[in-house]
């Protein structure tokens, strides 16, 4: 179907409007009085419905003028999201970057930065991968990722520092070890053991790694810190989770044990570019934002 309008007609339409006149609209559409007057007669002859009317020596538009701007403006605002799209893509800016992060990681320290990129960024999406352990340095070496949130440095891949995670060991607060001042390690051999599972995927032919102490005689694997987290709600064992997970859900009931020579670990945090100089702007400019917003969280 050909359509009878043009968004030049809805875009003068709009500016009288926004303008309050004829006059004031042709003044910023750089056009004459006359032409803006024919462009709204043409507009009206084609659509069979009056626009605009005289209120007081002023030109207005008429309820059906306003009913039909109003659906005229997401179409307006689209072609001028379109035409700032094509800007930046002429300039090579991604209109996708992939942030591949580590579940060590506080989200709050990607989300945080991003609403501020966003807020100046508004042809970029961004799609976050969650990562650990083997599917962390895959995302790097294979390049699938732009920007990558990785703990240890990966091998030939330039990394900077960007935040320390610190592990703790949690029970129960009904399970009789919360009770106790201290706790030796031996004592978790025979209490269920909650891990998260390494993400790599299977399908490569990549061994699957494992950290930290891993000697229970019973282990619950699970995907992510959020069901670890409601596995020990419920008493199914015992589990080491991120400080920052424990203190979101500090109404949980959750005890931090007082391990003998184990009570806490740290792993650091870095940031990388797999890609190197093949970076596109829109996340090189957007790795800049996360480092300033380590450094700033440095200074708190």
């Amino acid at each position: 179907m050909r359509l009878k309008t043009t968004l030049d007609q809805w875009q003068t339409l709009y500016e009288i409007e926004r303008a309050g006149s004829i006059q004031a609209a042709a003044t910023v559409l750089n056009k004459s009085h006359t032409t803006l007057i024919y462009a709204v007669k043409k507009l009206e002859e084609q659509l069979g419905v009056s626009l605009i009317t005289v209120e007081k020596r002023r030109a207005v538009l008429t309820e059906d003028g306003k009913s039909l701007l109003r659906r005229a403006n997401t179409m307006l605002e689209q072609a001028r999201e379109l035409e700032e799209i094509s800007k930046q893509l002429s300039k090579g800016i991604e209109s996708e970057i992939v942030v591949a992060m580590d579940h060590l990681c506080n989200p709050d320290w990607l989300y945080s930065p991003m609403a501020e990129y966003l807020s100046e960024n508004s042809t970029t999406s961004i799609q976050v991968v969650e990562t650990s352990l083997s599917k962390t340095s895959h995302m790097v070496t294979s390049e699938e990722a732009d920007i990558a949130i990785i703990t240890l440095p990966v091998t030939n891949y330039p990394a900077e520092a960007f935040g320390v995670t610190t592990m703790l060991p949690v029970i129960a607060a009904d399970h009789p070890l919360a009770q106790k001042a201290s706790v030796c390690v031996s004592e978790f051999s025979i209490i269920p053991q909650i891990v998260v599972r390494d993400l790599g995927d299977e399908s490569r032919k990549v061994s699957k790694q494992d950290v930290g102490w891993l000697k229970s005689r019973q282990r619950i694997t699970v995907d992510n810190f959020d069901h670890a987290l409601r596995a020990v709600e419920k008493g199914v064992g015992f589990c080491r989770l991120p400080e920052h997970v424990i203190k979101k859900r500090a109404d949980s009931g959750l005890v931090v044990l007082n391990v003998e020579n184990a009570k806490r670990y740290q792993v650091p945090l870095h940031l990388t570019l797999p890609k190197g100089s093949k970076t596109g702007p829109a996340a090189k400019g957007f790795y800049d934002r996360l480092l300033k917003y380590s450094e700033d969280r440095k200074k708190e």
